[in-house]
């Protein structure tokens, strides 16, 4: 037998202590976009459970596939008497029938198995659909609300150096109490608003982790991502033909149409007549006698008549059906690209321009409220503006990114470049 080799028990020891450190720091390596929606996919329990439904769903196809089962019948009559008694003898029969499906029956049960699976299946990638949106919508709001905290904390930090400067300046006798306690109560402001980011924060991730099919606390459950607008050369015309050829409940719609159609085929089959052919094997005595039988409905009052016009009309509803699902993707994308376009045309101007123009202003107002050049109330006002135009400008680069999952959700495909 060969020995293995023992390790020395310092190289154990390292290997103790290095090995929770490590788990720790694989668990705490932030998610992708892409690695989120992977992780929906796998462990989102609604989808979990509609794939276990298109797979019971599937297994309905075996059932409508099966043929007719043959009966056999078996009798005997005064077997316990002699065989030689001539006044009654012992007699034995054996009858096999099947009943034969006419207007091929079976094949139009197995189109409807067929298209309600395909249904199912399209339903369930709609509901994927759905839940790839609600991953996208949360990453992003999460992405928004670290930088949200990121540029509360900034503010916070910045303004209580001004307060340290303004409490230099009134031991030196250069502005008075009131203007100073007018400072520091703005502080106030700017610590609710770094509580309300950390609140945000908090409650986003925890419905990011939600639709990821996380259920237990994840205290290192972090993201990384981009919240700049990235470049893009979609036209509507593009979205519309991708919607058209790929959105999963507009495909629903299309099958549900061959569905009715299946159905009417089937509804006219069950009027035609399904004979029964069996055949008979007797023994009687010392006799040996075969016989058949035919038995053939006679359809003169119920030929399916009530089923075959139900079935026409529901047809024509899920002709209807198919044209409204197909308007409805076209009125989708375009208010998604209207919503995406005005997003975009924002978060330019803000990126372009204002951001710009709010931190001058503010940089300006600072100098010259610190050198007895401006009010306190100019100084405060440019801190305020320029606190909501970095919101401002989040919020627009924000829903950007928004208008882009919606219209990649509306055409079923993905939009980001």
């Amino acid at each position: 037998m060969t020995s293995i080799p023992r390790m020395p028990l310092a190289f154990l020891v390292v290997l103790l202590c290095a090995g929770p450190n490590l788990h720790a720091q694989t668990a705490a390596l932030p998610l992708t976009l892409q690695q989120a929606i992977a992780q929906a996919r796998a462990k989102n329990p609604t989808l979990l459970s509609a794939q276990q439904h298109v797979t019971a769903t599937r297994a309905s196809e075996v059932t409508a596939g099966l043929r007719q089962n043959p009966n056999l019948t078996l009798g005997g009559t005064d077997v316990t008497l002699p065989a030689d008694n001539p006044g009654n003898p012992y007699s034995y029969s054996a009858n096999l029938s099947r009943l034969f499906e006419r207007g091929q029956k079976r094949r139009w049960r197995l189109d409807i198995a067929h298209a309600t699976t395909d249904v199912t299946q399209s339903q369930y990638q709609d509901t994927e659909r759905q839940t790839i949106l609600a991953v996208k919508q949360a990453f992003t709001q999460m992405l928004a609300a670290k930088a949200g905290l990121k540029i509360a904390d900034d503010n916070l930090q910045g303004y209580r150096k001004t307060v340290d400067l303004s409490k230099q300046r009134l031991d030196a006798g250069d502005i008075s109490a009131t203007d100073y306690d007018r400072i520091e109560l703005q502080l106030a402001e700017f610590e609710a608003d770094y509580d309300n980011a950390n609140l945000n924060l908090e409650q986003s991730a925890d419905q990011l982790k939600m639709l990821l099919g996380i259920d237990s606390p994840v205290p290192a459950f972090d993201i990384t991502g981009t919240l700049d607008p990235p470049q893009t050369n979609l036209t509507v015309a593009e979205v519309e033909q991708r919607a058209l050829a790929e959105r999963p409940d507009y495909r629903a719609a299309q099958q549900s149409l061959r569905l009715a159609e299946a159905n009417v085929k089937l509804a006219e089959a069950y009027g035609t007549t399904d004979p029964t052919l069996a055949g008979e094997y007797d023994r009687s005595g010392n006799d040996n006698s075969g016989g058949f039988q035919v038995n053939i409905p006679l359809r003169i009052f119920d030929r399916n008549q009530g089923e075959k016009e139900r079935t026409r009309y529901e047809a024509q509803s899920s002709r209807f059906a198919e044209t409204a699902a197909r308007n409805q993707v076209i009125n989708d994308v375009d208010q998604a690209w209207a919503a995406y376009q005005t997003a975009l045309a924002q978060s330019r101007r803000y990126n372009g321009r204002y951001l710009g123009l709010a931190s001058r202003v503010r940089d300006n107002l600072e100098f010259s409220y610190r050198h007895g050049g401006s009010t306190l109330l100019d100084y405060l006002d440019a801190l305020r503006d320029y606190r909501q135009t970095n919101l401002d400008a989040l919020n627009a680069n924000v829903q950007v990114w928004l208008g882009l999952h919606q219209l990649s959700y509306v055409a079923a495909s993905e939009m980001v470049p």
